[in-house]
């Protein structure tokens, strides 16, 4: 019997892989926004954005390239995508965004 899989569509693990980027992403966020910052503007000291804004850098480009891996295939469409995208520019994105992925990766996954 051959495997009838879509070689083109994401697997579950990477889909997880991609929702673990996705709240890494929102962390980094957050770092940066409530303790970083006002360390800078409150304590004179710019070098915990350097650290964290280039940590908060590598981990929006880890999202947003998982995110063209992950969301392939059938069953992901336009709307999933410009969710996803919207989700990485606004602060909390992600995390306001995890339930929506958490369901429609059951429907696309289970498909």
């Amino acid at each position: 019997m051959t495997d009838q899989r879509n070689p083109d569509a994401a697997t579950p693990r990477l889909f997880t892989l991609f929702r673990m980027m996705a709240l890494v992403e929102g962390v980094t966020t957050l770092l940066l926004f409530l303790i970083a910052m006002p360390i800078k503007y409150i304590l004179g000291d710019p070098s915990w954005v350097s650290v964290t804004g280039t940590l908060h850098g590598y981990a929006w480009v880890a999202y947003m390239g998982l995110m063209f891996v992950a969301l392939r295939g059938p069953g992901w469409g336009p709307r999933d995508w410009w969710r996803c995208t919207f989700a990485a520019l606004f602060p909390f994105g992600t995390f306001l965004n995890d339930a929506y992925l958490r369901r429609r990766g059951r429907e696309v996954l289970a498909a």
